[in-house]
């Protein structure tokens, strides 16, 4: 049990992965609403986000072996402050992916694609670490951020799931594990379905603009007298 004073203590040293949830919660606003703007098509769902207590980081820290530090907290725990971005199809996950990659003060420092290689229970998402810079009045941290990227599918399963586990935690009986492993592969098939549904719909699009489009006018040429 942490005593107050630890508890304001570790407090003190969250704020710098608040600023870095809100740095990353701007950077993604950001994004979406130019390819609003551009494209008139929103990637992004929602967003949330979510910085883990000052016990759940010490019991982390204690579940590792190790030493409870405000040291080793930053050094070993890399999911204390965590974004869940929220797409509507798969091609968006990975596009968010490549415009979150690509900004100049974002470092990747791990990437686990849960999409391509889901684990053996069926959850699905793209879980990346970031490193970002924090610009504090008298000196520059550079803080680790996690971020969880998925389809509306994919998290309304992962939801269900953690849930029912927290019910069972380590016994949850087989049929209930088989089950929601079959549900996670009706949601994989959802899933694919919506994208060939979204990409039908974009050819239509695609040939209705080009039947707008006004024909080309041959020049008249002058007749010959």
């Amino acid at each position: 049990m942490m005593d107050k004073q630890m508890v304001m203590e570790w407090a003190k040293m969250l704020m710098s992965y608040k600023f870095a949830l809100d740095e990353v919660s701007t950077k993604l606003t950001i994004l979406n609403e130019e390819l609003q703007f551009i494209q008139n098509y929103n990637p992004i769902e929602h967003v949330k986000t979510r910085i883990k207590s000052p016990e759940g980081i010490v019991e982390k820290l204690q579940r590792k072996g190790l030493e409870v530090s405000k040291e080793n907290a930053a050094e070993h725990i890399r999911d204390i402050a965590g974004v869940r971005v929220i797409c509507s199809f798969t091609t968006d996950v990975y596009r968010v992916y490549d415009m979150i990659r690509s900004q100049g003060d974002v470092e990747v420092i791990e990437l686990k694609d849960y999409i391509k290689h889901p684990k053996p229970n069926g959850y699905q998402s793209l879980h990346l670490i970031i490193q970002i810079p924090i610009f504090l009045s008298d000196r520059t941290e550079h803080v680790k951020v996690e971020i969880q990227l998925r389809t509306i599918a994919m998290d309304f399963w992962a939801s269900l799931e953690h849930k029912i586990y927290y019910q069972f935690h380590d016994d949850m009986p087989e049929s209930i594990r088989e089950q929601l492993k079959s549900t996670a592969d009706m949601i994989n098939m959802l899933d694919r379905r919506m994208l060939r549904l979204k990409e039908e719909v974009q050819k239509f699009s695609d040939e209705v603009e080009v039947g707008k489009q006004p024909a080309l006018q041959m020049p008249m040429l002058p007749s010959s007298k």
